[in-house]
């Protein structure tokens, strides 16, 4: 099995991942360009016991939204009735080229915290997110998979 087609299986919850592997998968999956993202990406964790990922599930987060390089909403949560809206307790971000494990890729840099979201292609609309916390023990991964466009 290929290490795109494994990473699809963990984020379509066919398998759960093996202690490590987040990690090793991550740094095997290719780089993917900052301009790819564009758009609203529904998001999830792998572990959601994670303390980060206890979080997000507080918030009742649904995903982040790419509008252009320097307008991203890393905090996309939905409303007691459905809706989406922007989470604004994390501040805004931004998107960049960002060198991780030896590897350029697109990555979200949060313009008030110490907290960059890296990102690698498991397939055209699905990537994994490697979540780089200062002060933070481990990393969080998650993945997210891109909405189709609104007509």
């Amino acid at each position: 099995m290929s290490t795109e087609d494994r990473a699809l299986a963990l984020v379509l919850g066919h398998d759960l991942p093996r202690p490590g592997e987040l990690a090793a998968l991550f740094r095997e999956l290719p780089p993917v360009a900052p301009a790819r993202l564009t758009g609203l990406w529904r998001g999830g964790v792998f572990d959601p016991e994670d303390r980060m990922a206890r979080l997000l599930a507080r918030l009742r987060w649904y995903g982040k939204r790419f509008t252009d390089p320097e307008d991203v909403d890393p905090l996309v949560c939905r409303t007691d009735d459905g809706g989406l809206y922007t989470y604004d307790g994390m501040g805004s971000a931004r998107l960049r080229e960002v060198v991780y494990e030896g590897v350029p890729s697109a990555a979200m840099v949060y313009d008030g915290r110490p907290i960059i979201d890296h990102f690698r292609l498991v397939a055209d609309d699905v990537l994994m997110g490697a979540m780089d916390a200062k002060g933070e023990a481990s990393v969080l991964y998650f993945h997210l998979t891109r909405e189709p466009e609104e007509p």
